[in-house]
């Protein structure tokens, strides 16, 4: 524990020192009404030891993927990180610098965040790329809210095929800035287009995923020639490894570029930190919310990094600003900037491909069981959706059981659905594990 208490001496000594007798006549300019009445349900005050093994018991309760067959997708993906990964961040150096205000004793962090940044451009195909969000979903919400804020207009389209938890958030930022969300449809798995052609006045943006919450390859350019107005703008969501191997956003036509950054470099970590990526054309780049990196040259001539276009950010332009969002994950970005750095242009291309590889191994192997099939096909790189003729939910807990991780498709009434996710790091011998599972339920 790296934080002590103060004593009731202490306490005593301060609020004296400040001309007040106690606590509450410290609080009481906060009304009764406003305050928290209810127990807030943590029990009564513990030691430090007593804390210590109450922090134990609850962490013995979780299950580590590491440490057991992980089939998980949907966003938060179990790759490799190489341990030159930990290495390099975990130099004090870099865990411990604060925030490069000052770009005269910052050159080292700001020059990671200028490679993070020109890295995230040339896997999205854009012009301009920040130096980070909070995660994925955050990124596809500040996408929606520069797309609004550039456009004028006041409806955002979202494809059901886009991960729920994204739009969830999307739906929480806008929630009080009178925007209409539109959901457009899916059949097997894909977006059904076609339905643009009834909301094209007043729309903002349309965000589509590819790969879309089912595993499936969507089509960007379809759906930039499909929203046939130059003003609305189309947000491209995608993980940053498949963009390895497919045509970039930016090639498809896409405006904006959002996605979650944690399979490069970043662990699992029961749910975070993660990282969230945004990437614009440079006719956005105005908009764009956090903290760009740029490059310059100093009075000497000799090349140096700066925090740019920062009157864009809140805690400059306050109310008049594009967006509330002042910072970045800058520890996870660094940890992205080794991880990039050392997989190269062939090698995450060759990372990708082997996900492929293995994903469609298991997936035939998969619909060639009784009972299971695959309702949306084989048009995906990592992840896929299997249908089963049992209740998946029940199924994903029965894997349990047998130390094996699998999800099942929020929002699937049916209850048919799974969720299988095959990265690098699964063998054969852990393939075959699943498939023999599926075989004997």
């Amino acid at each position: 524990m790296h934080y002590i208490p103060c004593t009731k001496e202490q306490e005593k000594e301060l609020l004296t020192e400040i001309g007040i007798s106690n606590f509450e006549e410290l609080v009481s300019i906060i009304p009764n009404k406003l305050r928290f009445q209810d127990n807030i349900g943590v029990g009564g005050a513990l030691s430090e030891f007593e804390c210590e093994n109450v922090a134990k018991t609850l962490i013995s309760k979780n299950i580590a993927a590491s440490e057991n067959l992980c089939f998980l997708g949907g966003g938060v993906y179990d790759h490799f990180v190489p341990k030159v990964v930990d290495a390099i961040a975990n130099r004090s150096e870099f865990y411990t610098a604060y925030t490069p205000y000052q770009a005269e004793v910052s050159q080292g962090t700001l020059q990671y965040l200028y490679e993070f940044q020109t890295m995230i451009c040339e896997l999205s195909g854009m012009d301009v790329a920040n130096a980070s969000l909070y995660d994925g979903a955050s990124a596809v919400a500040e996408a929606c809210s520069m797309a609004l804020s550039a456009t004028r207009n006041t409806k955002i389209a979202i494809s059901k095929t886009v991960n729920p938890k994204y739009s969830s958030v999307v739906e929480t930022y806008l929630q009080n800035r009178n925007v209409e969300i539109i959901y457009i449809d899916e059949l097997n798995g894909k977006t059904q287009f076609s339905q643009l052609n009834d909301i094209h006045e007043d729309l903002a943006a349309l965000v589509l995923q590819s790969p879309n919450y089912y595993g499936v390859l969507e089509n960007w350019e379809v759906a930039k020639k499909e929203l046939n107005n130059k003003k609305t703008l189309l947000i491209a969501v995608s993980d940053p490894v498949s963009l390895s191997i497919i045509k970039s956003p930016g090639e498809c036509g896409a405006d904006i570029y959002a996605g979650e950054g944690q399979s490069l470099g970043n662990y699992m970590s029961y749910g975070g930190p993660f990282i969230g990526l945004l990437a614009v054309k440079s006719n956005l780049v105005r908009r764009m919310p956090g903290r760009i990196i740029g490059k310059t040259l100093d009075k000497e001539g000799k090349e140096g990094f700066v925090l740019t276009l920062q009157t864009r950010e809140q805690h400059i332009r306050r109310e008049n600003a594009t967006s509330n969002i002042c910072t970045n994950q800058g520890l996870i970005a660094l940890r992205a900037t080794i991880y990039m750095s050392l997989m190269g242009k062939s090698g995450l291309p060759a990372l990708a491909r082997l996900c492929y590889e293995k994903a469609q191994f298991t997936a035939i192997e998969i619909s060639n069981l009784k009972d299971y099939s695959l309702p949306y096909g084989t048009d995906f790189i990592k992840e896929f959706t299997v249908k089963v003729n049992t209740s998946a939910r029940s199924l994903k807990m029965k894997a349990l059981e047998f130390n094996i991780f699998i999800n099942t498709i929020d929002g699937d009434g049916s209850d048919s659905l799974i969720q299988i996710c095959v990265t690098e790091k699964r063998t054969m011998h852990e393939i075959e594990t699943l498939i023999n599972f599926l075989k004997s339920t």
